[in-house]
Formats: C-alpha cells, sequence, structure tokens
C-alpha cells in the first residue's frame, strides 16, 4: 500500500560543491535543506536532474542522501538516474536502504515511448523495492518522447504510481489531460517557468528547483487562498527571475550562483558537462534576484 504524495512545493535539491575538486559541500547542503524545512515546503526532492545526481558516483549519492535524512523531517521523493530497469533497481535499493520509511517515493524516468514497455518497467522497479513511483516526464533530460495519451496508459497500469512530475511543454496541456484522466497528483517543474497556468490546469503543486522557493510557496498558497489572481500577485515579484534562470545550457548554473549570492551555499560550481554561468551575465542575475529577495523581506516584515 502506497500514498499519494501531498499537494505543495517539493523542493528540487541542488547539491552543493566545494573546492577546484568540486566535492560534495555536506555543510552547505544541510543549511539548504533546512532553510526547504524552514520556508514551509511540503516534502524536498533530492538526487533529481536539478541536483545532478548524474553526475555524481554512488559513494557521493549514499552520502547526499544520508545527509539530508539527518538534517530534516520532511517525506522525501528520491530520484534514480538510470532508464534500464536492472540499474534503475540497483540504485532503488540504496535509496530504500539508505532512506527507509521517509521514502515518500522513488521518480523514475519515462524510458520508451511505448506505454506498455514504461509500465512494465515501473511495476519491477516497485516489486523489487516496494516503493511508491513518481513518473518523471522530462524529455529534455532523458531523451525519450512519450505521448500524453499513451502517459495516461502507461501510469494507469502502474497501480504503484505516487505522483506525476510533467515536464514534457506545453505542460499545462499535458498536466490538463494527465489530471482530468488520473487518481493520482500531477505536478509541474522546470523551474517553476508554467507553474500559473498548470495550477489553473489542474496541478497538485510544484516540484522544482528554484533559487527563490519562497515563491513557489507563495504562489501556491495563494492558489489555495484566492485563486488564480491571487497567485499570479504573489508570484508576480518572482518571475523575471523564473524566466532568467530557465535559460537553456546555462540555467542550473544561474539557479546556483542565485543559491550562493542568497548565502544558503558556500560555492556555486557544476559539475562538467553542464555549463558555467558567464560572468557577464551577474549583473542581470543581480537585477532580477533583487525584486525577489525584496518580496521576502517584506514578506518577513
Amino acid at each position: 500500500m502506497v500514498d499519494n504524495l501531498s499537494s505543495g512545493v517539493w523542493g528540487v535539491v541542488a547539491t552543493p560543491f566545494l573546492g577546484s575538486a568540486l566535492e560534495v559541500d555536506e555543510t552547505s547542503l544541510t543549511r539548504l535543506v533546512k532553510h526547504y524545512e524552514r520556508i514551509g515546503a511540503t516534502g524536498l526532492t533530492v538526487l533529481g536532474v536539478f541536483g545532478e545526481a548524474a553526475r555524481l558516483s554512488g559513494e557521493e549519492r549514499r552520502a547526499v542522501l544520508e545527509v539530508v535524512a539527518a538534517s530534516v523531517e520532511l517525506p522525501l521523493v528520491v530520484g534514480v538516474t538510470g532508464l534500464a530497469t536492472a540499474p534503475v533497481m540497483e540504485e532503488a535499493r540504496q535509496v530504500r536502504e539508505v532512506v527507509g520509511d521517509r521514502l515518500a517515493g522513488l521518480m523514475v524516468q519515462v524510458n520508451s515511448p511505448d506505454p506498455r514497455v514504461v509500465a512494465a518497467h515501473l511495476n519491477a522497479v516497485h516489486d523489487a523495492t516496494g516503493a511508491g513511483i513518481v513518473v518523471q516526464d522530462y524529455p529534455e533530460a532523458s531523451k525519450v518522447a512519450i505521448r500524453t495519451a499513451d502517459l495516461v496508459l502507461a501510469v494507469q497500469a502502474v497501480h504503484s504510481t505516487v505522483g506525476v512530475k510533467a515536464e514534457a511543454p506545453p505542460t499545462p496541456v499535458a498536466v490538463a489531460v494527465l489530471t482530468a484522466q488520473l487518481d493520482v497528483p500531477v505536478f509541474g517543474g522546470l523551474g517553476g517557468l508554467g507553474l500559473l497556468d498548470e495550477l489553473a490546469a489542474g496541478a497538485a503543486g510544484a516540484m522544482t528547483g528554484f533559487s527563490c522557493p519562497e515563491g513557489l510557496v507563495a504562489c501556491v498558497d495563494a492558489w489555495r487562498s484566492g485563486g488564480y489572481d491571487a497567485a499570479r500577485e504573489a508570484y508576480l515579484p518572482y518571475l523575471p527571475l523564473v524566466n532568467f534562470e530557465a535559460q537553456a545550457g546555462i540555467g542550473l548554473a544561474v539557479r546556483k550562483e542565485a543559491i550562493r549570492r542568497r548565502g544558503l551555499v558556500m560555492e556555486s560550481g557544476v559539475r562538467p558537462p553542464a555549463a558555467a554561468m558567464p560572468e557577464s551575465l551577474v549583473p542581470q542575475l543581480e537585477r532580477h534576484l533583487g525584486p525577489a529577495l525584496a518580496a521576502l523581506q517584506k514578506e518577513v516584515r
């Protein structure tokens, strides 16, 4: 028996690195996840694409999970990096071993355009681990594209599904179809770029990385209490930064630099082949980060 994910904001955690060797910075990681807990995140998503999980060794992935589990009490969704069933099951067993009952869901990427192949893959992972499955449709990362109608068929055949992360543009269209035909929560991603329209299409919240996750929380909370207009008003100060962080190729580095400038991590390095943020963009980042931070100070007052 598995339970669906709770609605709200599941913050996708960046993996901080330190020094020229880009070692995992456990001190900054602790600070970062405690911040998510403090601002009211529903849960955390660890070892996702934003966490550069595919660039970590098995020992590093274990260390990240141990630090996060020891630092906060939030429920955890944990990503796996593989597409083939055997490697995914191997990663999943390590996740279950480290996280135990704290595991709210194992985030597994769609591995085929054929819904029968996807369903067999996800069911095999659940059968081997007992974990609830969060189905991630993120063709930019997986290089696998599936029609939304076929994704519905796949999820309907996987009774251990506890959530879907819809990241195949245009996301609001996909969210509308998925929420209408499935009995599991659907979350938007992609840095919150389409969050307002995803909520209007029926999304349960956001599962994504953003340097000011307070904005995601404010938007979702406002949606619940006042609908679209209230959510738009709450999200408005953050939207320029959301858009700036969504740049192809350098988006990860931009977000990590913004997180560093907030004082949540010590350094902002990314591991190859991720692209670094050009120094020439720093003034623009400051210009977009400023209003978001001002909005946070206003909320605190």
